[in-house]
């Protein structure tokens, strides 16, 4: 959706190509980094955002049992934006779409890519509803597990499990608590973050090397055993959900996937996590596929030369990819290992400081 909304900014014709018929989304909530702040800004749906989220601008880090150890502080981007931020994934979903179709975008639902035939100038698509159209381009954005990328780039390689879990769940929000809530425990970490005004989202991350499916009637019970022995908030909201907050846990093994330099073959490019996907420890996954959208535009709108945009495009886009990855990877394994914490440190400002720039 961010890529098509960049598109029509730029008076580019789009179709928007969804194989949900409802146009769903999944998962619970999403932080907002002050780099994906600036991307929503550039969508122009910042202001919606921040009316239906929350924002801030540090966070408090506290020991397994509860005690405070830290304060954090998040300097803004830039003076109209927030340090920080975090919305619901249904409320972004729902912004972007009504955006998406205000900007004039055709889209088209409950249906995908059947045939792709690379011609002269541009692709021959034929949809499974047996639509068929010449394009000049075609964006894939279909995710980790991208079908595209596997007609695409056959040799690529699959998504790799990390040796990490996280479970997400929805809880409503207690006073005081108005940023980002750590608690770090030897083999886990948990946190808060606001996504309205009144709730906030919870996420578990913990060591699972041998990367069991826990089946979803299971979920509930599992992380209530998880959330045992931490203190602070978390035993309030670890007596919601086996109850009232139990359909909203969403339960994701940590996989990653980076797709060597190019992202297309012809005139067929990936965007997203089908090229970049990361685990969330730098809160960035999000944030990189907008941007993606957001440059793809910028470059097609320079002079009308597809060929040329799409160089320009991964000489803007591949190295903060491979970094986001990398480094997300690197603060994961430091986690699995009882590693540094001066590099664990390091790693994090330092990413903070490379994605801070303009993308």
């Amino acid at each position: 959706m961010a890529c098509a909304i960049s598109l029509r900014h730029a008076a580019i014709a789009v179709d928007l190509v969804e194989i949900d018929p409802a146009w769903r989304i999944y998962g619970a909530g999403i932080t907002l980094t002050g780099p994906t702040l600036r991307a929503l800004q550039t969508l122009g749906v910042l202001d919606e955002v921040h009316l239906h989220g929350a924002v801030w601008d540090g966070a408090d880090v506290f020991t397994q049992s509860g005690q405070l150890v830290e304060q954090l502080h998040f300097p803004p981007l830039a003076a109209d934006l927030p340090g920080a931020g975090g919305i619901l994934r249904s409320e972004l979903h729902k912004i972007l779409a009504a955006r998406t179709l205000a900007a004039g975008v055709h889209v088209r639902l409950g249906t995908t890519v059947a045939t792709l035939a690379q011609v002269p100038g541009g692709v021959e698509v034929k949809l499974t509803n047996g639509h068929r159209e010449l394009y000049s381009l075609v964006v894939g954005a279909d995710g980790i597990y991208s079908k595209l990328r596997e007609r695409l780039f056959p040799e690529a390689p699959r998504p790799q499990f990390t040796g990490q879990v996280v479970y997400r769940v929805l809880a409503e929000r207690p006073p005081g608590v108005d940023r980002t809530h750590y608690y770090l425990g030897p083999d886990s970490k948990l946190g808060f973050n606001p996504v309205s005004r009144t709730h906030m989202y919870m996420f578990l991350l913990q060591r699972s090397p041998s990367n069991p499916w826990v089946p979803i009637d299971e979920q509930p019970q599992r992380l209530y055993a998880a959330m045992s022995g931490w203190g602070g908030i978390v035993p309030a909201v670890r007596q919601t959900v086996m109850t009232t907050n139990a359909h909203t846990i969403n339960y994701r093994p940590l996989e990653t996937v980076l797709l060597a330099n190019p992202w297309y073959r012809n005139r067929v490019v990936l965007v997203g996590d089908a090229v970049h996907a990361t685990t969330p420890h730098l809160a960035s996954g999000a944030g990189m596929a907008i941007e993606d959208g957001i440059v793809l535009a910028e470059e097609l709108a320079r002079d009308g030369d597809i060929d040329a945009a799409l160089a320009r495009f991964m000489l803007r886009r591949f190295g903060r990819g491979k970094l986001a990855v990398e480094n997300s990877l690197r603060l994961g394994e430091l986690e699995l290992t009882h590693g540094s914490m001066t590099e664990y440190s390091r790693v994090m400002m330092s990413s903070a400081a490379a994605l801070s720039q303009p993308a």
